[in-house]
């Protein structure tokens, strides 16, 4: 039994197929927003854009208990929060490590859709990039 049929084993289904229509949004917009983090003019958009987004996974996967996701988008929310109150754009460690975060949720995209079990966090990602240096 995957996420898909553990979810509408305890979740009503428009609950359910909701946050799949909105989860799919987010994950699509997640790569061009954070492409975007290295262009000054995009800067503060993008990143008060892609905080809201991890800030709307973390809540919408706690209802509904899928405790891999919360965890990792809180640590995203977390990072995203200190980048929220530069001014300078984001370098290339810090765009390639949200990237991989990016592309870990639409990993777990394929999870609901194929049924299958949430894929496990890369490691790799629960490791800050050094978001300081140019």
């Amino acid at each position: 039994m995957g996420i898909r049929s553990d979810l509408e084993a305890n979740f009503d289904f428009e609950i359910i197929d909701e946050f799949l229509d909105h989860y799919a949004m987010m994950v699509e917009i997640m790569e061009p927003l954070i492409i975007d983090l290295g262009i000054a003019e995009r800067y503060h958009r993008s990143i008060e854009e892609l905080f809201r987004i991890f800030h709307n996974i973390k809540s919408a996967s706690g209802y509904l208990q899928m405790e891999p996701m919360v965890r990792l988008a809180t640590f995203v929310e977390d990072a995203l929060e200190q980048l929220r109150t530069r001014d300078a754009i984001v370098n290339d460690e810090t765009v390639t490590w949200l990237i991989s975060v990016a592309d870990m949720f639409m990993q777990w995209q394929e999870d609901f859709k194929m049924d299958n079990e949430l894929s496990k966090i890369h490691f790799s990602l629960l490791i800050l990039p050094d978001m300081e240096k140019a």
